[in-house]
């Protein structure tokens, strides 16, 4: 049964929706909403901080998982690894009330962390992609904002049910939540070329057809890429990029506190972060579609980079916020300019695979970052060293980036060739 005023509505954007919200809730629920639950676990349980935060070191579980879950939505589809994804997340969440030794929490948030590549990064860049192929910058910009909307608004809902009811029936709201997503999913995304193309057709879209059928099958293969030194050039740009996620947003806190600003000031340096986000993401979205994701990605990086040493090198109030604007506005751009470059860099074709294993890197980074970040300022007293560290480790990745240059591969359905930065090896 068709809803007539639904029918009107361009397919992508609904879709675009439910990716939005996959990824959102994703984030909101596990990370942004941790520290809700934290002192419920631990007054039952008797649990210190250690041993929960523990938890979070599982997302190696993400890094290990993607480079299989972005091979098998390359082979199957999105759609049933998302279905799938989104009910692994959900079964974590509604199995969570049932815990009664630290060893089930462990378990439950294993699987959690493993739907998360199927639920996250994969359906965002596959999805944009071929429903948006002329604006994919923009709105990836819009659906990768979804991280913030999570942020902001699932940590509430917990702290709401937790205060009213329990910190179970939090954990059920959630996982409901994310079941219904699934099912939604199931029902909305799609991906066949030519419902697409019909689509574009039916809602006056017609010129996009033809790039969409094309952009899906451009590109080079999961082994191509590895014998392509391009892939190890964005690679080590992104993960340089985001070594700043867990090298430096975890620790500015501590640091600003540290450095003798007072808990309120450093809680509002890292909302304005945030908030930035949104902003961040929908510009340099934007700005891919007119100077390359590459580029883009480039002026994002070096803005984190000027941005942090400023923060390193300056205690006094006015200097601080200048570090943390410039800041925040190179990390809030590079969650859209992540998936961006890649397909940018290696097209649609493998998508799945390629990522995958950018992943890998990325978590590995994100992993690693907060170790080399404890242990620097463990050995000097301060986080100015570990900061001024990241920004070397920055301008690694930005040199990478640099020299990767495009160059011309053939599309399989076009005629005239289009530019990438890669080819296969010769």
């Amino acid at each position: 049964m068709t809803v007539p005023m639904l029918g009107r509505i361009y397919r992508g954007y609904p879709i675009a929706v439910v990716v939005f919200l996959s990824t959102g809730l994703s984030v909101g629920m596990t990370q942004y909403s941790f520290g809700e639950f934290a002192g419920p676990l631990k007054e039952e349980f008797g649990w210190t901080q250690t041993q929960l935060n523990l938890s979070l070191a599982f997302s190696f579980i993400s890094g290990i998982l993607a480079p299989f879950v972005g091979n098998l939505s390359d082979r199957i589809g999105i759609r049933p690894v998302m279905f799938i994804s989104l009910l692994l997340i959900a079964s974590g969440f509604l199995l969570r009330p049932l815990i009664t030794e630290l060893w089930h929490w462990y378990l439950f948030s294993s699987l959690v962390y493993a739907g998360f590549p199927g639920a996250t990064i994969m359906p965002v860049g596959k999805m944009v992609g071929l429903w948006f192929p002329k604006t994919r910058g923009r709105v990836m910009g819009a659906v990768v904002a979804g991280n913030n909307f999570g942020g902001i608004t699932m940590p509430p809902l917990a702290a709401a049910i937790i205060a009213s009811l329990s910190w179970e029936m939090a954990y059920l709201t959630f996982g409901l939540i994310m079941a219904a997503l699934g099912a939604v999913a199931l029902f909305v995304i799609v991906e066949d070329e030519n419902k697409i193309e019909s689509e574009m057709n039916r809602t006056g879209r017609g010129d996009l057809a033809q790039i969409a059928r094309a952009a899906s099958q451009a590109g080079i293969t999961v082994r191509e890429a590895l014998m392509n030194r391009n892939f190890w050039l964005v690679m080590i740009g992104l993960v340089a990029a985001t070594f700043t996620y867990q090298g430096v947003l975890t620790q500015l806190r501590q640091h600003f506190e540290e450095s003798g600003f007072t808990p309120a000031v450093a809680t509002t340096a890292i909302s304005v972060i945030a908030g930035m986000g949104i902003g961040s993401k929908l510009a340099f979205g934007r700005a891919s579609e007119n100077i390359t994701a590459r580029i883009a990605t480039i002026i994002s990086v070096s803005l984190q980079a000027i941005g942090v040493f400023i923060i390193a090198q300056v205690d006094a109030a006015p200097l601080m916020w200048v570090g943390i604007f410039v800041f925040g506005l190179g990390f809030g751009g590079l969650g859209a300019l992540i998936v961006l470059i890649v397909q940018e860099a290696f097209g649609m074709k493998e998508f799945g695979g390629i990522m995958g294993l950018m992943q890998v890197g990325m978590i590995a980074s994100g992993t690693g970052a907060p170790l080399v970040a404890g242990a620097v300022h463990d050995s000097t007293g301060s986080f100015d060293s570990s900061f001024m560290l990241v920004v070397g480790i920055f301008v690694i990745g930005i040199v990478a980036l640099v020299l990767a240059r495009p160059v011309k591969v053939e599309d399989p359905d076009a005629t005239e060739s289009k530019t990438t930065l890669s080819k296969p090896a010769n």
